[in-house]
């Protein structure tokens, strides 16, 4: 496994059937039909699962780390907002100003900024801003590999990091969000690299780039498998990650492996996200027991990505279908609603035998 070879000493341990087994047992005794809760049925037992049986289930507090990071890529014309437009963002988000402010405020999680890698330099200190800097923006994978192996692993490095660091604090859920100009071209090459899909059914409008432009940046995701075509048919999801991935990528990969390895469910948001999953998932495929999938996004080729997920894990689906598709871990912010309640029932629901109900009356 990829794991052992990159992180010898970071152990991800998959979940025990004993502990399935009892949440299983739990949650049919609870007073209604068996199954009737559908999925947040199976988040339940999956808490149970992923806590050792621990009881309360908690999944609060809750963290949101919305990474940020720019892409040399974007100089090839493949989004129809200029660079400097993640710079203003993550302002923004300092100014709790952005979508992904207002969603963390109303599902109750807290909300952290990570600087991977912008263009410009560092930011003035903030108290929402946590500095994992690897450059000053990834290279054009257009012209050569966006980042080297050294500085994919300090990116995956300091992803664990972050996690273990909320962890340390008594974070009980962690949720991973995006911003970067031009990562949807980067997530594309990912997912065509890892997944052996085509760049003319992955590519998509991203921040609202129009037919031509989407044609175009499947032209530019052409030129950078080929481009990089030896670290493509390595299979080495290292290899593919420094030569297609982003800084902000990266980090949220690491974030992913980190969290699962302190037995913590990880909220997945949308395309990009799920490509910085995808990328995790091959260094450690046990993660997709820790990971919830939050929502199917709008762009086009999230849905082939999760279906290829699906015909190797069938539990791979996500819970929400909302027609977003703005990233910055919006979807997970929504989905985290869901993974309370799943917590909740389990918790403070009746049981049959406790209630004095007959189970076959229900």
């Amino acid at each position: 496994m990829a794991l052992e070879r990159i992180f010898p000493d970071l152990h991800i341990e998959p979940l025990r059937q004993q502990d399935l087994d009892a949440a299983q047992a739990h949650l049919d005794d609870l007073t209604k039909p068996r199954g009737s809760l559908g999925r947040l049925e199976d988040l339940a037992r999956r808490l149970y699962a992923m806590r050792r049986g621990q009881l309360p289930l908690r999944v609060q507090p809750a963290l949101m780390l919305t990474v940020a990071g720019d892409h040399g890529v974007a100089a090839q014309g493949v989004s129809p907002f200029p660079q400097a437009v993640t710079r203003q963002m993550v302002q923004n988000f300092f100014g709790g100003g952005a979508a992904i402010n207002v969603l963390c405020r109303s599902m109750g999680m807290e909300l952290r900024v990570v600087d991977a890698g912008c263009a410009g330099g560092p930011f003035a200190p903030n108290p929402m801003l946590l500095d994992c800097r690897l450059g000053d923006g990834t290279a054009d994978m257009t012209l050569g590999p966006a980042m080297s192996v050294e500085t994919c692993l300090k990116g995956l490095r300091a992803g664990v990091k972050l996690a273990h660091d909320a962890a340390d604090k008594g974070y009980q859920c962690l949720g991973v969000g995006e911003m970067g100009i031009a990562n949807s071209t980067a997530g594309t090459a990912l997912y065509c690299a890892l997944l052996h899909l085509e760049p003319e059914v992955m590519a998509g409008p991203g921040a609202g780039a129009d037919a031509a432009m989407v044609k175009h940046k499947a032209q530019i995701v052409h030129k950078a498998l080929a481009v990089n075509e030896k670290a493509v048919r390595s299979g080495d999801p290292l290899e593919v990650l420094a030569a297609l991935g982003g800084y902000e990528i990266v980090v949220m990969s690491g974030i992913m492996l980190g969290a699962a390895s302190r037995r913590l469910p990880v909220l997945v948001d949308g395309f990009i996200c799920s490509a910085a999953y995808v990328a995790a998932l091959h260094i450690c495929p046990v993660l997709a027991e820790y990971a919830v999938l939050s929502h199917a996004s709008a762009e086009q080729g999230h849905g082939r990505a999760l279906a290829r997920l699906e015909e190797a894990a069938p539990e791979q689906r996500p819970l929400l279908h909302l027609d977003m598709r703005l990233g910055e871990g919006t979807g997970g912010a929504v989905a985290y609603g869901l993974l309370r309640c799943a917590a909740d029932i389990y918790n403070d629901m009746a049981t049959f035998s406790a209630a004095g109900v007959a189970e076959q009356t229900c």
